[in-house]
C-alpha cells in the first residue's frame, strides 16, 4: 500500500518562480487560498473546490482558462511518481518524460503521484466579465473562437440556454473595476447562482454587459448547483425552485454535498453526467444531435487547446502540429436526467458515446464509460498503453478500463430472489433513495464534526 490519505498539503509556493508545490490530496479551494496571499494562482482551476490535484493531473481536467493554457496537466512541471516496483521517480518533459507525459490521465494506472509542482500566474482581486448573448448554436461557437484570439481575455467559456438563445462569458485579471462597474459576487446564500445570473443578464440586454467579482468567487462560480443539475434535486422533491428556497438550502446545493448524496442515493446510475471532446468544426453538429435526442439545456461551452498528443492517445484526433483547426476544440458538457429503467439508461449513454466517436471526439473518463473492452482498445493506444505498463512495472495494477467501465451486464439483470426483488422495489419508490441520501450526507457530517 501507498497510503496518499495525509498527502494534502501545499508544501511552498514561491513568488520568484511562479510555482507551487503540492501533494496530490490538496482540493483546488486549499490550493487557491494557499496561492493567493503571495499575489499569484494556478494557471487552470478546475471549477468545483473539492477536486483535488492528484485527480485533475490524473484524471484530465480543465476549466475556462484552457484556451491558453491547456488542460490541468499542462500546467505540472513535474511530478514525483511511485512506480510498480516501490521505487520514487521524478518525471518531467526532459526526465521519464515517457511516464511524465503517460501518467496525465491514466487515473493512476501507472504508479502513486505524491508531488507535484504547479505554474502559477499574476492574480488579481477581481474578474472583469463580459456577457456576449448570442441567437444561435453557431453563432455562440463563433464567438467564443473570436475570443479566444484576443489576448487580454484570461477566461472564456459559454451556456447554452436553448438552440436559439446563449452566452459566451469572457474573463479579464483586474485590481480594480472601473468606477460605475457592478460588483457581482457568487459564492453567499443570498447571491445568484451563475448560470441563472448569466441567463437573466443577457434576457435583460441584447448587447454585451459588463461587470466585475472577486477571483475566488469567479473560480468557484459553478460550484452552488453544480453548474445547473441541482435544479433537478428541486424537481425530485417537489420543491419550488426560486431565490427563497434556493437560500434555504444553500448548504446541501454546493458540489462536494451534492456528489456525496448523488452517489449515497444511486441516482448516478439515473442522470447522463458527460464531458465530450470534440474538434471545433463537429462541436455544432454534435449539439444538434443532443438536442434532438435528449432535449438537455443548458449545455456547457468550454474551449481548449491541443498541442500535443492527448492523454491514452485516442487514435479519433488529428493534432497535427501545422494544422490550427486541429488544435482548437470544444469541451460540451451534456448533463441532465436518464431513463429510469437501466437498460434504456445505458442505451442512451452509448449513443452519445457512438455520435462523439463518429464526429471525431473523445469522452472524459471521469464520467462512467459505456464501452466494451473491444471498443475502449479501438479508440485509445492499448500497444502503447500496455508497454509503458511493463516498462514501470505496473502491470498487477488495474487497468484505465477497469477503473472507468461499467458492467454492461447489469443492464439485463433482475433480481432473482424474493427479498432481492422487495429490496429493489423499495428502493425504486420514491423518495426513498433520495431521502437516503440527504440523510447520509447530514450523518456523515455530523460524524466527522464529531471525530
Amino acid at each position: 500500500m501507498v497510503d496518499t490519505s495525509s498527502l494534502n498539503h501545499v508544501i511552498s509556493v514561491s513568488k520568484d518562480s511562479k510555482t507551487c508545490l503540492v501533494e496530490p490530496n490538496v482540493p483546488m479551494d486549499r490550493l487557491v487560498d494557499a496561492t493567493l496571499p503571495f499575489g499569484l494562482v494556478p494557471q487552470v482551476v478546475m471549477e468545483f473546490p473539492g477536486i483535488t490535484v492528484g485527480g485533475g493531473f490524473s484524471g484530465t481536467a480543465g476549466e475556462s482558462s484552457g484556451f491558453k493554457y491547456g488542460f490541468f496537466e499542462n500546467t505540472a512541471n513535474w511530478i514525483e511518481i511511485v512506480v510498480g516496483d516501490g521505487e520514487v521517480v521524478r518525471a518531467s518533459s526532459h526526465q521519464h518524460s515517457d511516464l511524465f507525459f503517460g501518467a496525465a490521465g491514466t487515473f493512476g494506472t501507472l504508479g502513486v503521484t505524491t508531488l507535484l509542482e504547479l505554474k502559477l500566474i499574476d492574480a488579481k482581486r477581481y474578474v472583469q466579465l463580459t456577457y456576449h448573448p448570442t441567437t444561435a448554436v453557431s453563432d455562440a461557437l463563433t464567438k467564443m473562437q473570436l475570443e479566444c484570439k484576443t489576448e487580454a481575455n484570461d477566461y472564456v467559456d459559454g451556456i447554452l440556454f436553448a438552440q436559439d438563445r446563449g452566452v459566451i462569458v469572457t474573463g479579464r485579471l483586474i485590481d480594480e473595476p472601473a468606477a460605475g462597474t457592478r460588483i457581482q459576487q457568487f459564492s453567499r446564500a443570498q447571491d445568484p447562482w451563475f448560470y441563472i445570473h448569466a441567463e437573466r443578464t443577457t434576457k435583460r440586454n441584447s448587447g454585451p454587459v459588463t461587470e466585475a467579482t472577486p477571483l475566488r468567487d469567479y473560480l468557484f462560480r459553478y460550484d452552488r448547483g453544480a453548474f445547473w443539475t441541482g435544479k433537478y434535486a428541486f424537481k425530485y422533491f417537489l420543491t419550488p425552485f426560486n431565490r427563497i428556497t434556493r437560500y434555504a438550502l444553500d448548504y446541501f446545493m454546493h458540489t462536494r454535498v451534492m456528489y456525496h448524496a448523488l452517489h449515497a442515493s444511486g441516482h448516478a446510475s439515473k442522470y447522463m453526467i458527460q464531458d465530450l471532446l470534440l474538434p471545433s468544426a463537429t462541436a455544432e453538429p454534435f449539439i444538434q444531435f443532443v438536442s434532438e435526442s435528449f432535449n438537455f439545456w443548458p449545455l456547457w461551452l468550454c474551449p481548449f487547446k491541443v498541442d500535443r498528443e492527448l492523454s491514452l492517445h485516442p487514435r479519433l484526433l488529428d493534432v497535427a502540429e501545422d494544422s490550427e483547426k486541429s488544435r482548437n476544440f470544444v469541451n460540451v458538457g451534456v448533463w441532465g436526467p436518464g431513463s429510469n429503467d437501466y437498460a434504456r439508461f445505458v442505451d442512451q449513454n452509448r449513443q452519445l458515446e457512438r455520435k462523439v466517436r463518429e464526429l471525431g471526439g473523445i469522452k472524459w473518463l471521469y464520467a462512467q464509460a459505456y464501452y466494451t473492452e473491444e471498443e475502449f482498445t479501438d479508440i485509445y493506444d492499448r500497444e502503447w498503453y500496455d508497454e509503458l505498463r511493463e516498462r514501470y512495472h505496473a502491470t498487477h495494477l488495474p487497468t484505465v478500463y477497469d477503473k472507468v467501465k461499467v458492467d454492461l451486464a447489469k443492464a439485463d439483470a433482475y433480481p432473482t430472489t424474493w427479498s432481492g426483488w422487495l429490496r429493489s422495489l423499495a428502493w425504486n419508490t420514491w423518495p426513498v433513495s433520495g431521502v437516503y441520501g440527504v440523510l447520509k450526507v447530514l450523518y456523515e457530517r455530523e460524524y466527522l464534526l464529531a471525530k
